[in-house]
């Protein structure tokens, strides 16, 4: 079902959604991965410990929320996975025996859009 953009999300588990979204400073790594960004990075834009970081992350992933774009060479050479949100607004409806989710996905000349204007 479809309405204005907003899509309902068949796929995924809404504990685990719930879950993720709830976590301390889950909302924050998706604010901040508008544009594709390392654990790092994401850790050192909202000052988080990158331990923590990378355990929000995992969730995130798991649940739908954040993606691996890919991967790049850290500034020491090594190889980092980055990662940009999969959505940029969700709403839950929680009048239902479930909790009912709809989410506006990001598109890809979004995300074209937004890589043109950061470089």
């Amino acid at each position: 079902m479809s309405r204005g953009g907003w899509t309902e999300q068949a796929d995924g588990e809404p504990d685990a959604l719930l879950s993720a979204l709830g976590s301390k400073y889950s909302a924050e790594i998706l604010c901040a991965a508008g544009t594709p960004k390392s654990a790092q990075a994401l850790s050192e834009d909202i000052e988080i410990p990158i331990a923590t970081c990378y355990r929000r992350i995992e969730e995130l992933v798991d649940a739908g929320l954040l993606e691996c774009e890919g991967r790049q060479l850290s500034t020491e050479g090594r190889r980092t996975n980055i990662y940009r949100r999969t959505l940029d607004e969700i709403e839950v409806d929680f009048s239902c025996e479930q909790p009912q989710f709809s989410q506006k996905r990001r598109t890809e000349a979004k995300n074209q859009l937004e890589d043109q204007l950061e470089h």
